[in-house]
C-alpha cells in the first residue's frame, strides 16, 4: 500500500515571511516539537535564521525528531534584473545549507516572485487581470532570473529548483503559471503546485475552481505539492470588497484543510494515479489571533488521515 508523505512548515506556526503578518515568535524548537507531535514527518527550513544555520546543529534537531527537510522557500524580485545576482548568492547559500544536511528525499530550493511587494498585484491579489500583468520583455527577465538561479544552485549543490506560484506576485493566475513554464526548462525548474493559492488565484468570483484542472495543465511539470485550502466565501468577499492580499489573509481565506473549495480527496486520487512518489506539505498560514498552531496542525492532520484512502 502507497503511503501519504506529509509535512508540515514553519508558516503554519506563525513564521511568516511577510512583516504585515507577523506576530509573536514561536522558537524553531518548539515548533518542530509540535510538528512531529502532531504526526508531521517533514518541514521546511523557514526564514534564514529561524533554524540552525549550521548543518550539523540542525541535521541533529532533525534526526532527533524523526523529521527530514523538505525545501525552503526563497523569494526573490524576479522582474528586477538588479535583483538577480544577489538572489543567486541567497539561493545558493540556503542551498548549501539543505544539501548538508542530507536528508532524504532530496530537499527542493523553492524559489518563488517577491509576493507582496508589489502594490498593484499586493492589492489585487484573486481577481488578477491580464492587463496587471508583465509585459513580453518583463517575462524574460523574469524567466532569465529564475533559470539563472535554479542553474547556480544545480551547479553548486545538485538540488533542483521548483517555483511557487503565489498570490500576491506576478505568477498568480493559470496563465501567468502557464507563461513561466514555457519561458523555463523542464529540466532545469519544476513547479511547486500549491492547492490554495490556485484556487485563490484562479477565481472570477465564482465559489467554485477545480484545481483538478491545474493539475492535468500543469502535470508534466509538477514535482512537488503543497496543500492549502481555500475558503470561496471569504475569496468572494476579498473581491467584491476590494480586499488586498494581506486583508485575505487576516479573514482566513486559507482555512484549515477540508472547509474550503479544494476537493482533496480527488486531489490525493490524481496523485495516486499520477505515480506521485514524494511528500505534499501543509501551509496553513496561522496569524496572530487565529488560535493555536499545534491544534490547527493537528486536525489538518487528522483530516488528511480519514482521507488517506483516497491515495492508497
Amino acid at each position: 500500500m502507497t503511503q501519504l508523505r506529509v509535512g508540515n512548515a514553519p508558516c503554519s506556526w506563525g513564521s511568516l515571511e511577510f512583516d504585515q503578518t507577523k506576530g509573536e515568535p514561536i522558537p524553531f524548537d518548539r515548533m518542530l516539537d509540535e510538528l512531529a507531535e502532531t504526526g508531521y514527518t517533514g518541514t521546511e527550513l523557514g526564514d534564514w535564521g529561524f533554524m540552525p544555520a549550521v548543518p550539523q546543529a540542525l541535521g541533529a534537531e532533525l534526526k532527533k525528531r524523526g523529521l527530514v527537510m523538505l525545501g525552503a522557500f526563497v523569494p526573490v524580485a524576479l522582474k528586477d534584473r538588479e535583483a538577480h545576482q544577489a538572489g543567486v548568492a541567497n539561493a545558493v547559500r540556503i542551498a548549501r545549507l539543505l544539501a548538508a544536511v542530507g536528508t532524504d528525499p532530496e530537499p527542493y530550493l523553492v524559489l518563488a516572485d517577491n509576493n507582496g511587494t508589489v502594490p498593484a498585484r499586493t492589492q489585487n491579489a484573486g481577481r488578477i487581470t491580464p492587463a496587471m500583468g508583465l509585459s513580453e520583455e518583463a517575462w524574460k527577465t523574469f524567466a532569465a532570473g529564475a533559470s539563472r538561479i535554479a542553474q547556480a544552485v544545480r551547479s553548486a549543490t545538485g538540488l533542483r529548483t521548483v517555483f511557487h506560484h503565489h498570490c500576491g506576485g506576478y505568477v498568480e493566475t493559470p496563465d501567468e503559471i502557464a507563461c513561466f513554464l514555457s519561458l523555463t526548462d523542464p529540466d532545469l525548474i519544476g513547479l511547486v503546485f500549491d492547492t490554495g493559492h490556485y484556487a485563490f488565484g484562479a477565481g472570477d468570483g465564482s465559489t467554485h475552481v477545480d484545481v483538478l484542472e491545474g493539475l492535468n495543465r500543469f502535470r508534466d511539470r509538477v514535482w512537488y505539492i503543497h496543500f492549502k485550502d481555500c475558503q470561496p466565501e471569504v475569496a468572494r468577499r476579498s473581491r467584491e470588497e476590494g480586499w488586498d492580499y494581506f486583508q485575505a489573509l487576516r479573514h482566513g481565506v486559507f482555512c484549515e484543510l477540508g472547509h474550503g473549495c479544494v476537493d482533496f480527496p480527488a486531489v490525493l486520487r490524481w496523485l495516486r494515479d499520477a505515480g506521485y512518489a514524494g511528500y505534499t506539505l501543509v501551509e496553513q498560514d496561522v496569524l496572530p489571533g487565529m488560535g493555536s498552531p499545534k491544534e490547527s496542525a493537528r486536525r489538518n492532520r487528522e483530516y488528511l488521515r480519514s482521507i488517506e484512502h483516497h491515495f492508497a
